[in-house]
């Protein structure tokens, strides 16, 4: 059996669809349940010619320097599910089913090209280009899961984001299609959604398809109907209708507003799958604003803080927000893998699970401790609107430890 693509979502809106000449970027993370989501950040550096970068399954080249990057990630593997470099450029993915059988070799997983065309892509089309020669040279397989039982593998799509364009590109092995944005609100989910209008495609696209009989050249090229399952590529976005009724509105708050909102199913919480983290990120047109990124850090967004993350120069790292490290003894990294499963929850996520046991278990308490919550992030939320809209150059030192402070305030308000 086919392993079901964890249902994510992702989205971006957009001027004039969102205000203030703001373009807005968000993604919920659907992973296993139990699976715990770090937020951590990397500064800019430069790497000696020759030298190789460990994966979470395989080793490759290093490129002379990467950007400094902050990520939302399953703490046990090497890439990211969401991030932003200091670029302004911001990565999600998504685990898609094609009608072509995922690899379950070791190879690249669609988490570590995130987190690969953030440390190299300085624009969006960049980012796209690092991921598709990437796929050329090394393909991507292995196991989505951190699970000894069976392998779930996955092909790859992808939301790529600047302050200028985004790129919808959806993958099957090394082959890709890509879609260029620059108005009104996308969104993607864990089905392919590129139809004809495609701006960028693998050169040998058209002829592998037509090799295989999966079209025959008569008709328009459209590459769900081409590579999907069945009637799998229907219009899969709940959210985007929200994003679209509120057009000319849309802010950081309404794309948080989209990301908690259950009914619609944006925020997943079923048996085999929990939003387990979340990202919001605001990225002037002006590039002489700051992008703004707030992450949750903790599952269900509907009972998280999204917490406002500024990239700066000595940023002050955020340890609470960082599971333990393994080392070379992390089961993930030893062959066969995952033969067992360490304790991998960071201070934050500790104190977030009794908050949450508490706002199941005792109603009064709970929604007290849930209006702190949302008067702590509607602080960080303003505090970032003053910084989006004056006139004056920001100066790193009022933001260095932003992210910091926040996590620290939500901890202490938990205990």
């Amino acid at each position: 059996r086919m392993s079901e693509a964890p249902p994510s979502y992702c989205f971006v809106a957009f001027p004039p669809c969102s205000k203030d000449g703001l373009v807005v970027f968000g993604k919920n993370s659907a992973r296993p349940r139990d699976e715990v989501q770090e937020v951590v950040y990397f500064a800019a550096a430069t790497h000696d010619p020759g030298s190789k970068v460990e994966c979470t399954y395989i080793e490759i080249e290093q490129v002379p320097k990467t950007h400094a990057v902050v990520l939302s990630r399953p703490s046990w593997l090497w890439g990211a599910e969401m991030g932003a470099n200091e670029h302004g450029v911001c990565v999600a993915n998504e685990a898609v089913v094609t009608r072509e059988p995922a690899s379950e070799s070791e190879a690249l997983l669609g988490m570590d090209l995130v987190r690969l065309a953030l440390e190299r892509g300085s624009t969006a089309k960049e980012a796209l280009d690092v991921i598709v020669a990437l796929l050329e040279e090394h393909g991507q397989g292995g196991n989505y899961y951190e699970d000894a039982s069976s392998c779930h593998a996955f092909q790859s799509a992808f939301l790529i984001v600047d302050r200028n364009e985004a790129w919808v590109l959806e993958t099957s092995g090394k082959y890709w299609a890509a879609e260029k944005i620059t108005e009104g609100v996308k969104c993607i989910c864990n089905q392919l959604s590129l139809t004809t209008k495609i701006d960028a495609e693998h050169p040998e696209l058209r002829d592998y398809v037509r090799s295989q009989g999966w079209w025959s050249g008569d008709t328009d090229f459209n590459f769900s109907e081409v590579f999907s399952l069945a009637d799998d590529h229907l219009a899969c976005c709940s959210g985007r209708e929200s994003l679209e009724k509120q057009s000319g509105d849309v802010s950081a708050q309404t794309m948080i507003d989209v990301l908690r909102d259950k009914d619609s199913g944006v925020c997943v919480d079923s048996e085999s799958f929990l939003t387990t983290a979340s990202i919001v990120s605001v990225l002037p047109q002006d590039s002489s604003f700051p992008c703004v990124h707030y992450f949750t850090g903790t599952p269900d967004p509907s009972r998280s803080v999204f917490k406002p993350f500024i990239f700066v120069d000595d940023v002050k790292l955020v340890p609470k927000v960082q599971s333990p490290s393994f080392g070379d003894d992390d089961p993930a990294k030893k062959i066969p893998r995952f033969q067992e499963k360490p304790d991998r929850r960071h201070e934050l996520y500790k104190a977030h699970e009794r908050a949450r046991s508490l706002l199941e278990n005792d109603q009064d308490k709970g929604q007290k401790l849930m209006r702190i919550m949302l008067d702590l992030e509607k602080q960080g939320l303003e505090a970032m609107e003053d910084i989006l809209t004056r006139t004056e150059i920001l100066d790193p030192a009022e933001v260095v430890d932003l992210f910091y402070d926040c996590v620290d305030t939500e901890l202490k308000f938990f205990k």
